[in-house]
């Protein structure tokens, strides 16, 4: 059972201290009892404590365990809620977030049919062109925060709704975290990407950072999206992060937009 924290207040304070001081991490700053609260609770996500698709404790015992009132709890897993890092449900709990449920499978994926509700075009096929390791390019490490040469998994593939080749990806991932993905991994398996790599990596990506401009497709693009040489894309490049802003993956796509826009809903 985990160990308890110290009594707090429920005030803003200054957290801070040394290695044995279970707030150490937090930030040097003040800032809402709840927010600490939440950075707690990223923590114990974060090192696995409760895995995607956990229920975790209820609020009583987190509040017990962080000997603070119930409604600091709720705030904390309310903002948790909210940033699409746990799900609650009604009459059964809260849950750590997963990529594996139907609602969230492309939440990252913003690529909509133009006549369609995106859920009536059905699931993509994928086509993993290769997945090989290699030394780190100096811009691909730079992004993922490694050194120029560290290992790293290039990873190709064209995703095609209805027998129509659309997006062509260049993945790019730590080698570390991923030791074992392979080609036949990838092409084994049939759910999204994402949940793949919490299922076998214990690997969440739980935000990204997208940067979008169109581009005359290169040849080799245009061929394996079946386009006249040149024609307009977009090309979206993407960072991936983890628990505690750590960057995952790097993924540079081209998406043709004849029957299909990108889309964003803004608030």
């Amino acid at each position: 059972m985990p160990a308890q924290t110290p009594p707090l207040s429920d005030t803003p304070q200054l957290v801070g201290g040394d290695a044995s001081n279970p707030w150490t991490g937090l930030g040097p700053s003040f800032s809402p009892l709840y927010q600490q609260i939440k950075g707690l609770i990223l923590r114990s996500l974060q090192a696995g404590e409760w895995k995607a698709g956990d229920m975790i404790p209820s609020e009583l015992e987190l509040a017990a365990r962080f000997r603070v009132s119930q409604g600091t709890v709720r705030k904390a897993i309310d903002e948790l809620a909210t940033d699409n890092l746990l799900v609650r449900r009604q009459g059964k709990g809260t849950f750590v977030a997963t990529h594996a449920e139907q609602h969230t499978q492309y939440r990252f994926l913003r690529l909509v049919p133009d006549h369609n509700n995106p859920d009536q075009q059905g699931p993509a096929s994928r086509r993993i062109i290769e997945c090989k390791r290699l030394r780190a390019p100096a811009d691909v490490a730079r992004q993922l925060q490694l050194r120029t040469g560290d290992p790293v998994l290039e990873v190709r593939r064209v995703l095609a709704f209805a027998d129509t080749p659309t997006i062509l990806e260049e993945l790019w991932l730590p080698g570390g975290p991923f030791k074992g993905l392979t080609q036949d991994t990838l092409a084994q398996d049939q759910g999204p990407m994402y949940a793949l790599f919490e299922a076998q990596f214990g690997v969440r990506m739980v935000r990204a950072e997208e940067k979008i401009k169109a581009v005359a497709a290169p040849q080799e693009v245009a061929d394996l999206l079946a386009l006249p040489s040149g024609e307009p894309v977009l090309m979206v490049e993407r960072l991936a992060y983890t628990y505690n802003d750590v960057p995952m993956e790097l993924r540079r796509a081209h998406y043709r937009t004849d029957s299909h826009h990108y889309r964003n809903d803004l608030s």
